[in-house]
C-alpha cells in the first residue's frame, strides 16, 4: 500500500483533511497570518498526517482497504457512483451486504456489515465526500432492523464467540504436550498466553527480552496492542499447580531452545516464540496465523470437546478470573481491556449469567 493510500484510509472521520481542501485552507491562513506562517502551519499539518498514519495498526489499515473494495463492488453492482454517500446509497449498501455482498454471493454477518459500513464512510470522507451523521445513522438503523429480521427467521451468521479456555482444558493441553522442544514451546505458548489474556498477535510480536523473570513470576511487556490499555506490562505469578505453571513452562522452553539450537537463542532480541518444523528445525519467529493454528492443533491433540482458537485464551482469562472472584478492574488491567470494556463484560457474562442472575432465588 502506498503512503498516499495509507494516509487516505488511516484513522477515523476527521483525522485527516481531504487533500482537495488543503490549498483552500492554506490560502485562508496566508490571508490571516501571512505567507511564512501559512507555510509553517501547512508543514505542521503534514506532520500531523504522518503521525496519524503511523499510529494506526496495520490490520486497521487493511480493514479500511478491504471495506473500500466492498463498497466499490456494491457501487458497480448497483450502478451508483463511488464518490456519493447519500442516505439511500448507504442504506442500499447495508441491504446488499446482508443479502449478497460477499465474494461468493452470500450475505455478510451483521457485525461484518457494520465494520464495512463504518470503514466505507471513512473512505468516502477521506476522498472529500461529505457524509452526514444523520445519513450514516439511517444506515445503522436499517442494519439493526434487518439483523432482527434475520434472528426472527432463525438465521445466525458469523462464527460467534470463540470457545472459552478453562483450567481443566489447560491441564489437558499441558498433559498432551510431548517431551520435545515443540511440546515445550506449545505448553509455554498456551500457559503464558492464558495468564495475560493474549490475542494471537501478542505472542507473535514478543521478543525474548520482552519476557523477564521476576522473583514472583514473569513480566510480559505486551507492545502489540491497539490501545493505550492493551500496551502493558502483564505480571504472571507462579501457579500453585506446577503442571500448569506458566513461569516454569516458559523457563523450561527457553532453556531447551538454547540447549538444542545454540546460545544465540538466549539473546533478548530473538523471537519469544519460534516456529518449529516436523524435523525439529527452528524456522524463525511465529506470526499471528501460526499462533492461531498452533492453539487449535494443541487443543485438538488434547481432546477438548470443542477446539480452542487464538481468542480462547483471552476469553478464558476473563471468565475464569471472574469465576474465582477477581475484581473487574484487575482483570481489565491484566488483559489490556479498558476498564468496564463491553467486550470484557461480555466474556464475564458467560459465568455471571447464571451466578449473578437477577432471577436467581426469587422463588
Amino acid at each position: 500500500m502506498t503512503a498516499e493510500s495509507t494516509n487516505e484510509l488511516a484513522g477515523g472521520p476527521g483525522d485527516l483533511l481531504p487533500a482537495a481542501e488543503r490549498p483552500l485552507l492554506i490560502e485562508q491562513w496566508a490571508r490571516r497570518h501571512g505567507v511564512d506562517a501559512a507555510q509553517r502551519l501547512a508543514e505542521a499539518e503534514d506532520l500531523a498526517d504522518a503521525i496519524a498514519a503511523a499510529i494506526v495498526p496495520d490490520n486497521t489499515v487493511d480493514t479500511y482497504a478491504k471495506s473500500w473494495r466492498v463498497w466499490t463492488r456494491f457501487c458497480a453492482a448497483a450502478g451508483l457512483p463511488q464518490l456519493e454517500g447519500s442516505r439511500g446509497a448507504l442504506v442500499a449498501f447495508v441491504a446488499w451486504m446482508l443479502r449478497e455482498g460477499r465474494q461468493n454471493g452470500t450475505g455478510y454477518a451483521p457485525a461484518s456489515a457494520d465494520t464495512h459500513l463504518a470503514a466505507a464512510v471513512t473512505g468516502l470522507r477521506r476522498r472529500g465526500v461529505a457524509v452526514s451523521g444523520d445519513d450514516q445513522a439511517a444506515a445503522r438503523k436499517a442494519l439493526a432492523g434487518l439483523e432482527v429480521q434475520l434472528l426472527q427467521a432463525g438465521e445466525r451468521r458469523g462464527r460467534g464467540q470463540a470457545v472459552s479456555g478453562d483450567l481443566d482444558g489447560l491441564r489437558a493441553l499441558a498433559r498432551s504436550c510431548p517431551d520435545t522442544l515443540t511440546g515445550d514451546r506449545d505448553k509455554a505458548l498456551v500457559l503464558t498466553g492464558f495468564h495475560y489474556a493474549s490475542r494471537s498477535q501478542d505472542p507473535a510480536g514478543l521478543l525474548a527480552g520482552d519476557v523477564t523473570v521476576h522473583p514472583r513470576g514473569l513480566v510480559v511487556a505486551v507492545l502489540t496492542g491497539k490501545t493505550k490499555h492493551s500496551v502493558r506490562n502483564a505480571k504472571i505469578p507462579y501457579a500453585d499447580d506446577p503442571d500448569i505453571c506458566p513461569v516454569r513452562a516458559w523457563t523450561a522452553y527457553r532453556t531447551r531452545l538454547a540447549a538444542e539450537h545454540g546460545p544465540r537463542w538466549a539473546d533478548p532480541s530473538t523471537p519469544a516464540f519460534v516456529g518449529i518444523d516436523r524435523w525439529g528445525h527452528v524456522t524463525g519467529g511465529m506470526v499471528p496465523d501460526s499462533v492461531t493454528r498452533a492453539i487449535k492443533r494443541i487443543s485438538t491433540r488434547a481432546g477438548v470437546p470443542l477446539a480452542w482458537t487464538g481468542h480462547s485464551l483471552r476469553i478464558g482469562l476473563a471468565s475464569v478470573a471472574r469465576r474465582n472472584g477477581r475484581d473487574g478492574i484487575a482483570i481489565a488491567d491484566q488483559g489490556g481491556w479498558a476498564r468496564h470494556s463491553r467486550s470484557m463484560l461480555g466474556y464475564m457474562q458467560i459465568d455471571d449469567g447464571w451466578d449473578d442472575n437477577a432471577a436467581a432465588g426469587l422463588a
